[in-house]
């Protein structure tokens, strides 16, 4: 299986602010509950602390056979040596990053704009990602995504991550109107038993493939 093809399920963005433990123990649970997607994200922490905290994500990732990806930074990407970079309107373009690191997979934040998935797919990102689908208690100001979205973008081919908002209540109506991937921060990591609550999230994609 390609690393593509590898691009569903349960995609667990680590929360901002933990200390090298507290990531550790929450990056394991999650990959334990079955997350075969981790994306490092930090906005708070210095550049020395994101490169060594990154490196140990790979690490983690590397023992469950799971994929890392860095948020905004393509060069952490590469030093870290993450399977790819998260791109966002204010980053980096994914043609430029394409050009300049041919070997990582990119994903693009498309927020509500089929017209913004277009043009990220053009550029060679490696999936598209939609939200916020529901009220995100990390961006609560973020845009709003219609789920209508992932039914539209289907004939691009890609992995369709849905991010913002998703919870245990509201997941399996996300999955079922198309998305390939939950990017999913405080549904799990905020939860009393992260692992428990990530093997639950994971079972969505099961039925589907079952049903």
């Amino acid at each position: 299986m390609s690393a593509r093809d590898r691009l569903k399920g349960l995609y667990a963005v680590t929360p901002d602010g933990l200390d090298d433990a507290g990531l550790l123990r929450a990056g394991e649970a999650v990959l334990r509950g079955g997350a075969r997607l981790l994306q490092y994200r930090s906005k708070s922490v210095d550049a020395v602390t994101r490169a060594r905290q990154a490196s140990l994500l790979r690490t983690l990732t590397t023992q469950f056979n799971a994929l890392l990806f860095v948020n905004d930074d393509p060069v952490l990407a590469m030093l870290s040596r993450a399977d790819g970079v998260h791109l966002g309107r204010d980053d980096p373009t994914p043609a430029s990053v394409r050009a300049a690191y041919p070997g990582l997979l990119i994903g693009v934040s498309c927020y509500d704009s089929l017209d913004l998935a277009c043009e990220a797919c053009a550029a060679g990102a490696d999936y598209l990602a939609f939200g916020a689908v529901a009220p995100s208690p990390t961006k609560p100001n973020a845009q709003r995504a219609p789920l209508a979205l992932f039914a539209a973008a289907r004939p691009m081919e890609k992995p369709l991550v849905a991010i913002g908002g998703i919870t245990a209540d509201n997941a399996a109506e996300i999955v079922a109107a198309g998305a390939d991937a939950l990017a999913v921060i405080t549904a799990v990591f905020e939860h009393a038993d992260p692992e428990a609550q990530t093997r639950a999230l994971c079972g969505l994609f099961k039925q589907t493939e079952e049903g």
